[in-house]
């Protein structure tokens, strides 16, 4: 039975150990959902903490706000 590896970051490109997608990838973002289910302002630190380091790996990306927070964003 194949077990569950989870969805993280490979620095310093910020695409996921499991699937290559952009990090967060869908995954990862379900799973954080549900770690983060009742503290969404916490979800937000967390992911802020992480854009301000992917910033620092990819300059120049203009999209990582969109790539980091607003997908989490209170709905």
């Amino acid at each position: 039975m194949p077990r569950y590896r989870p969805h993280v970051a490979a620095r310093p490109s910020w695409r996921c150990r499991v699937c290559g997608a952009a990090w967060p990838c869908s995954p990862a973002r379900l799973s954080l959902l549900g770690e983060y289910r009742e503290d969404r302002i916490g979800l937000l630190v967390y992911l802020a903490a992480l854009l301000d380091e992917a910033a620092g790996d990819l300059p120049g990306q203009d999209l990582l706000t969109e790539r980091f927070l607003t997908w989490a964003s209170a709905r």
